[in-house]
């Protein structure tokens, strides 16, 4: 009976994806188990470690669903651990005792940590693609908005004007270095384990290397220089740059919960009948996604933090701490896979008003254009002065809510240095938007690259 969110008939694919919880099944887990065990078998059997007819044996039984679930679970609840029942099951599977050569010179962790590198190399072919979809999204509305200009804000307050395709192409910048750091650390990531009891592979004696070359060719994973059983960085690394990711989607929720406020109607999620809408208020048209997406970007935070504690083991076989990355790393992975899934719907849906946009540029009455006036003015007046000057305007702005264009004009030290038609090009915000459609073009420029 399902009880999580993430396993949820209701919630499942609102948090996570049916993909990206296929990776982390338990069936898939005891495939990979399993691949493992094939892959060794016949990495030995080339070598001569173990009889060909034995390996040919057993990858003939390295199929998941070949395995009995339900005594795996019996076995595993005694024995505390989930491999050493899938091996009884295999060698009971193979003819007389060929089975007997599985697992040859193995350690459970081997098996665990590689089968979880080969669910992770799954996983980041997803997030690859969802990461791939949000950039799509993100350059086609810098593109489109490129020129259309909207408030800058600091502090949640009106601060400059920017443009919202300006808005659009820092977001899509980050998803840049997403891709890049994805990139990088795929060959760090994508290492397999195999070092026996201590990581010394001292049950294969001379072979040892040679075996663990073959192997991880037999995978096409990476050959570790030295064994990792109780040195985490691998794993922690992954779940860092899943949170750098998913933090990236839960700035853009952000950012769309608030520009969707009744004050600012900017931006909308996508929109089909029904969606957002209370219980009580029939007026409402409510964030979704966004809400989602903030907290499965919280949630995945709170993970990383503890992948991190993970890496702080015993010796050279931890009591604990690995069991962390159990829990942790599928929740990761799935939380990660809803939020970017969501970030996407969101992004490649937005409904963006350029009306209210331009329309809230004029709400304070020109004082979001008072660092212009004070820089066109600073040139003839000084900087201090046009500083002090434009000030007290927009105090007097302020208490009177009269336009700052108009109390600029009416100002007899100003009006020696700006006539009414150059304080008006001053106050226009299409006029002060700086090189945010060069930066754009940056942008989209080097993403081509």
């Amino acid at each position: 009976m399902p009880s999580t969110i993430l396993d949820s008939a209701v919630f499942r694919d609102i948090f996570t994806t049916p993909a990206m919880r296929g990776v982390w099944s338990d069936e898939n887990r005891v495939q990979k188990y399993l691949d493992f065990e094939a892959a060794l078998a016949r990495a030995q059997g080339k070598l001569g470690i173990i009889p060909t007819n034995a390996a040919a044996e057993i990858v003939r039984h390295c199929s998941a669903d070949k395995i009995d679930m339900a005594k795996l679970k019996e076995a595993t609840e005694k024995i505390g651990y989930p491999v050493l029942p899938v091996v009884q099951q295999l060698v009971k599977m193979c003819k007389g005792t060929l089975g007997e050569w599985s697992h040859w010179g193995a350690t459970t962790q081997d098996i665990t940590d590689t089968a979880t590198i080969l669910q992770i190399r799954e996983a980041l072919d997803i997030v690859e693609k969802e990461i791939a979809g949000i950039g799509d999204a993100l350059a086609k509305l810098a593109k489109k908005y490129r020129d259309t200009p909207m408030a800058g804000r600091s502090n949640l307050q009106q601060a400059v004007p920017i443009t919202f395709g300006y808005k659009m192409a820092t977001l899509l910048g980050a998803f840049e270095r997403h891709k890049q750091r994805l990139k990088e650390l795929r060959p760090r990531v994508l290492v397999g384990e195999f070092g026996g009891a201590a990581g010394t592979l001292s049950s294969l004696g001379k072979d040892g290397l040679k075996c663990q070359a073959e192997l991880m060719k037999q995978l096409k994973l990476g050959q570790p220089d030295i064994s990792w059983h109780t040195v985490r960085d691998r794993i922690a690394e992954v779940g860092c740059f899943l949170g750098l990711v998913t933090s990236t989607c839960g700035k853009i929720a952000f950012d769309v919960k608030l520009l969707m406020q009744t004050e600012v109607e900017e931006v909308y999620e996508p929109f089909h009948q029904g969606r957002g809408s209370s219980s009580t208020m029939p007026q409402k048209r409510n964030p979704i996604s966004s809400v989602y997406i903030t907290a499965q970007t919280a949630m995945v935070k709170q993970l990383v933090a503890a992948l991190l504690e993970a890496m702080v083991e015993d010796h050279e076989r931890a009591t604990g701490p690995w069991e962390i990355e159990w829990i942790a790393l599928p929740e990761i992975f799935m939380l990660s896979a809803g939020a970017l899934a969501q970030t996407r719907f969101v992004l490649e849906g937005l409904q963006v008003n350029e009306k209210k946009m331009r329309a809230n540029l004029d709400i304070t009455n020109g004082l979001i254009m008072s660092e212009a006036v004070m820089m066109g003015l600073g040139a003839a007046m000084g900087r201090n002065r046009a500083h002090d000057v434009v000030y007290d305007i927009c105090r007097e702005v302020v208490k009177t809510g009269r336009p700052l264009v108009d109390l600029l004009a009416e100002d007899k030290e100003i009006s020696k240095h700006a006539s009414r038609k150059q304080l008006e090009k001053m106050v226009n915000p299409a006029n002060y938007l700086g090189v945010a459609g060069e930066m754009v073009d940056r942008v989209l420029k080097m993403r081509k690259k």
